[in-house]
This record gives C-alpha cells, structure tokens and sequence, in this order.
C-alpha cells in the first residue's frame, strides 16, 4: 500500500483534477516532516498499528468528509488504464504502491467520476483532511490585501505545523505560459516557505511532476542562486537541473505578480471547542435575492463566553454537494453575516450595519472569523445570505472557538400568522403623515389579539412594489390587557420608510384591538401590496376601510 509517504513521488495524469494532485502532495509532505498519519489513515483495512494495508481481495474503504460529516466510500482496485498497459489515474513513482490511485478513485467517486470538472484545494483537503478552509485572494495593491502579513503568516503557522497551504494561477495567456513555465487556473502545492535577508521565497510542486517556473530564481536562473543563497535554502541548482520534477523556487512578488489565490486549511486541533449543526433553507423561503429583508433568512444565536485575552471563534458555512452541477456550474453564492444585535433577529441587511459583513462566493465553503476582544458574554446574531436563491441549500455550520460558546436558532416567539392583501388606488393612495389631507384615505386594517394578556409578541410585515418607499402606523383602539404594560402603547410606527419592505416587532403587547394604516411616502402612488400580522397568541384580522 505505501512503501514511503512522500509529495515527490506523486504524478498527475489525464485526470483534470490538479488541485486534489496538490491537496495529496502537502498532506503527504505534512505526514513525512511531523510524523502524523493524516492522509494515510483513512484508508482501509489497517493493520494493529494503523498502517492501510493491501487487501488480495482488492476492496477498500477511504473515509472522507463530505457535506459536514464523516462518510465511508467503497471503491476496489480496478484503475483505468490505456492500450498499452499504462494507468491514466494519478499514481506513485513507485510503482507498487497504491496509496495515491486508490484516494483518487475514493474522491472521484463521491464527486461523480474520472470526468472531473476541476475544484479547488479548499475543497479538496477539506474532504481529505477535515482541516478547515480559507480562501485569500491575492490582490495587489489592495487595502484588502497585507501582503506582508500574509507571507509572514504563512512562514509562521507552516512551520508550526498548524496549516496546508496551495496556491492556484487564475487565467495567463498562451504566450504568458510558455515564457513563465505555469499552467492556466492551475493548482500548486506549497512545500516550503522561507525568508533570508529579506528575500522571500515559496517552494511549490506542479502536480504534473514536470513543468517548473522560467522566471526568477528558476534552476536557470545561475546568477541569483549564489553559493550562500542556494545553502539557505538547502537548493542545489546542478542537481535541479539534470530533472524535472515539477518542484521549484519562486520569489514571493512574482507569486503574488502570476497567482491568484491562496488556499490554507487549518488544524482544527487549534480550537478547543467546537460543535456543528446541520440544515436546509428551503428555495419557497423568502425572495430570491435578500437586499431589502433577511427575515426569511437561517438566522443563529452565538453566545461568546470570552475570557481575558481575548479570543477567536470561527464559523464555516459549507453548502452540501448533491449533485456534480453543484461545483461544476455552482450557481449558489453565499456567505454568512455577523451582527452584533445581542443575539436577536436581524430584519434589514444595512440597519443595524454588519459587523462582519461577508463577500458571496460560489465556493461549497465560506469562512468567517470573529475576533472576541471583550471578556464575559458577547451575543451575536449569524444570517446565512445568498446572491441568487433558485433551488433548495442544504448547509452545515460549524463553529471552532478557543473558548466555551453557545450555538442556537434565534428564538421565534410567534405561533400564530395570517397575511392579508391590499392595495392603494385612487384616493386610497394616500401617501404618509406629510400629506395632511389625504393620509386618512389610506386603507386601514384591524387585529385584535384575543386575550387580557400583557405579554404578547407582535410582528408586522408590509411588502409592496419595490420602487415605492413603504412604511405603516399602529394605533391602539381598545385594551384588555393592563394600560400599564411595559409594551402598552397610543400609538407606534415601522420607522423609516424603505423601498419594498417594513417591519416592526413588539414586545410585552396587552391584549386588545389594533388598527395599522400602510401607506407609500409619497401620495398618489398606487400598486398591490401584502400585510403579515404573526403573533404569539390567537388573534383576527380584517380590513376595515
């Protein structure tokens, strides 16, 4: 099964599937330098030591982790191969070992066969490895980008052993390859990172085992690799020249110059505490796109219990693959919003402003780091959030924090929920308080929450044409319920009129009978539009004007 763990001896064939070459490249790299099994032992059968061994039988089991949780996939030992003999899978240099053949046919099977589409090594570690995923774009120039911290960040944690890095190219030209020696939207592994004298320096592996960087501090390249450069970084340019294994040297600006984006996938052994808890936001909840409301939105109630000192809590969103259009044309692009609202409901994208506020990708994986910097109980509130809803999400959240934490949905106190539809017309297009004289055109309905209770939870949503600016009042007509409530009221509003949607929430509301009058800012404005009276206790509603 393995005669020597080693990224070296690792070839890519015909298979489009560079970055899980590259994945299997560093993890082997990890497993040779810290003596830890991580890609190995999740194959099967194992001898008592847990070393994979090979079965006559040619059955095996690989366990990988798919859609948020551990899965076993069954595969034998049949590989494909051409007319003459030769294996068009990826395999070892060894020749008769089988590790490298046998993980790529596990992980090939779960994604939908040989005729794979192409990843990325976010996704592909983090089946492998269940390390956790971040994706760093590289943008020059950017304030988005700290290029220095990034480079030290990595030089840092790479040799702590505490992440598994790859770099990918996004798109060069034909006559940009052939003068630089790297592939088009290409996956790399990272096998060593290093600064001397203020050089910085990446060692990377093409998963092909051949074709390496032309540019600068190539095996070419005499003239910069001086005798005391080339014992720094223990590179001896003779020998790189007589093969080509594909493993090169490349400066850290002209990485940042040619590629595109940085993968790292984290120890998860960092983090003290965990837990996870899976979903689905079903494709009828709420508008396909949420720029005007996250009420429909998975809404998660974090509570941080952060001790002096400060610490860090991280949430991975992954959205479930269920079929191979999934990751090869993904349309879904989500993210996961934080707010700091005490660990309520949050209505509006922008009101409160994020204090995390997530950029959408079309990865199955999107990270998000909170940085907790106040000791005692920090409440947050996490929206799942999507560009374009067209079908079914089915998602895992997964928090990994450095100290104790408490993961549940926002609470939903309303048991009862009625929608009612009306519209503006004619005089009835009244417009807001601003217009004295026609705002009492407006049409007016009444609820009534049918108890002496002072502890209601009330909830009023208008929609209506989104060009219009929309908003209501609530007028209290009668009470049941004690006029001294803490929720009792004469009179409140929705706030702000906004385009398309308003909502107001109320709490500790006596019993009694309501009338709510919606109107556009603007008089004269007509068009349809939908109020939905949700409550905690029984209640009728009906248009009375």
């Amino acid at each position: 099964m393995i005669m020597a763990i080693s990224s070296f001896s690792i070839k890519q064939t015909v298979v489009s599937d560079c970055s899980f070459v590259a994945s299997l490249g560093i993890s082997a790299a990890y497993e040779r330098r810290f003596k830890k099994k991580l890609i190995t032992s999740i194959i099967y059968p194992q001898n008592k030591r847990g070393e994979p061994q090979y079965n006559p039988c040619g059955k095996y089991m690989v366990k990988l982790n798919i859609n948020g949780v551990h899965r076993k996939v069954i595969i034998d030992d049949f590989l494909p191969m051409d007319q003459y003999g030769e294996l068009l899978c990826s395999f070892s240099n060894n020749r008769n070992e089988l590790w490298v053949s046998l993980l790529e046919k596990a992980y090939m099977k779960v994604m939908g066969g040989y005729d794979f589409p192409g990843s990325n090594s976010n996704i592909d570690l983090h089946a492998l490895t269940g390390w956790i995923p971040e994706r760093v774009p590289i943008r020059e120039g950017s304030e988005d980008f700290n290029k220095n911290g990034v480079f030290n960040m990595m030089k840092s944690r790479f040799h702590k052993g505490e992440c598994l890095i790859t770099v990918a190219t996004g798109e060069i030209s034909k006559a940009d390859e052939d003068r630089t020696g790297l592939v088009c939207t290409h996956a790399y592994a990272l096998l060593d990172v290093r600064e001397h004298k203020g050089l910085k320096m990446i060692q990377l592996k093409n998963p092909w085992s051949h074709l390496r960087w032309k540019g600068r501090f190539s095996e070419q390249d005499s003239e910069r690799w001086t005798p005391e450069l080339q014992k720094a970084f223990n590179y001896d340019v003779r020998t790189a020249q007589s093969y080509d294994n594909g493993v090169f040297w490349i400066d850290y600006d002209s990485l940042c110059h040619f590629f595109d984006v940085i993968y790292i996938n984290w120890n998860p052994e960092m983090f003290r505490f965990t837990t996870c808890l899976h979903d689905v936001w079903l494709a009828k909840e709420g508008p396909k796109k949420d720029l005007y409301s996250l009420g429909d939105n998975p809404q998660y109630r974090l509570e941080v219990k952060g001790p002096k000192g400060g610490a860090a809590v991280w949430v991975l969103l992954t959205r479930h693959i269920t079929d191979k259009d999934d990751f090869a044309v993904n349309k879904e692009y989500i993210t996961n919003l934080v707010y700091k609202t005490g660990g309520r409901k949050v209505w509006y994208p922008n009101d409160p402003r994020p204090y995390i506020d997530g950029v959408r990708i079309n990865s199955p994986h999107y990270l998000c780091k909170i940085s907790v910097k106040d000791p005692g109980i920090s409440l947050y509130t996490l929206v799942i959030s999507q560009y374009e809803k067209s079908s079914n999400i089915y998602y895992t959240l997964r928090i990994y924090s450095t100290c104790e934490f408490n993961l549940t949905k926002v609470p939903e106190p309303y048991k009862h929920e009625k929608t009612v539809s009306g519209q503006w017309k004619g005089s009835s297009a009244g417009g807001c308080g601003n217009n004295p004289a026609t705002y009492p055109n407006n049409p007016v309905f009444q609820f009534t929450l049918q108890n002496s209770a002072n502890n209601n939870h009330v909830l009023l949503e208008l929609k209506g044409p989104k060009q219009y600016s929309v908003g209501f009042d609530v007028k209290t007509v009668t009470l049941t319920g004690d006029a001294d409530s803490p929720g009792a009221f004469q009179k409140a509003a929705s706030g702000d009129f906004r385009h398309g949607y308003c909502v107001l929430e109320l709490e500790n509301v006596p019993g009694g009978t309501y009338n709510l009058t919606p109107c556009t800012f603007r008089a004269g404005q007509e068009g349809p539009f939908l109020l939905t009276v949700s409550t905690s206790c029984p209640f009728t509603v009906a248009q009375i004007k």
